[in-house]
């Protein structure tokens, strides 16, 4: 991985959630052009930073750095619903999603 990866996932995930990346700075209590110097590769954030990013988007450190997800806030959303079902209603749910991706 390479810093213009993590540029690159941050830009992805921010337009999927359809946020302005001074929208998203000023809401993560940063200055104006935090988000954009990271995705133009003008800086990097810290860890801290990218706590601060993925608290925003709704999602976990792992979920960030998983480049084969492409919606993880969507992903965490129905795995968090999952965690809610008996085994009877996870098998019928695995079944429906081999399903849908035949």
């Amino acid at each position: 991985m390479e810093e213009k990866d993590i540029a690159l996932r941050l830009a992805q995930l921010r337009t999927k959630k359809n946020v302005s990346a001074r929208e998203m700075s000023l809401a993560i209590g940063q200055n104006p052009n935090y988000i954009n110097h990271i995705e133009t590769n003008q800086g990097m954030p810290s860890l801290s930073g990218i706590i601060y990013i993925c608290e925003y988007l709704g999602i976990s450190l792992s979920e960030f750095f998983d480049f084969d997800v492409q919606n993880p806030a969507k992903l965490h959303s129905i795995n968090e619903l999952l965690k809610k079902l008996d085994d009877d209603q996870l098998m019928i749910i695995e079944n429906l999603i081999k399903e849908l991706i035949k």
